[in-house]
């Protein structure tokens, strides 16, 4: 057989995009630099530092039920050229749903999550396991997130 086998970027080629600085790169010295495939197209960080360019260390990649569960900003959903689509942070971040249901479903989820989370503040030494209400919302993430 004959063709071109697709080789992996190396690591010094492999760049991701943010809303602020256009690409950036995995610093050498962290520890995903080796890394050369992600599952996930998206990982959060925790220093960006420019030097020859914009690196970015101390990062771990998420997948899309985490990031719309527990990303910042408001969750949306609208149809665009017929797909449900939720985005984050303005629409910087989107991803297109199985269905309506599902959308609606993963923004309820978001709502109820952020309201459980505002509880807990509210009331420190509630117990989110033992409540009915919050086992239930913590028992549908983990499912989510476990079986996606």
């Amino acid at each position: 057989s004959t063709g071109a086998v697709k080789m992996q970027p190396k690591a010094e080629e492999l760049k991701f995009v943010t809303k602020n600085d256009g690409y950036v790169h995995i610093h050498p010295s962290s520890v995903n630099y080796q890394t050369r495939h992600f599952e996930s197209p998206y990982l959060v960080y925790h220093e960006k530092i420019r030097t020859s360019r914009v690196f970015i260390r101390d990062c771990s990649m998420v997948s899309v039920y985490p990031l719309v569960l527990l990303g910042g900003g408001q969750v949306r959903m609208e149809l665009l050229r017929g797909d449900f689509v939720i985005s984050l942070d303005d629409g910087w971040i989107r991803f297109v749903a199985a269905s309506h249901q599902v959308a609606e479903l993963v923004k309820e989820l978001r709502s109820e999550l952020d309201q459980l989370l505002q509880d807990k503040i509210k009331n420190p030494s509630m117990d989110l396991c033992m409540c009915p209400r919050g086992s239930r919302i913590i028992g549908m993430i983990v499912k989510l997130v476990t079986t996606q």
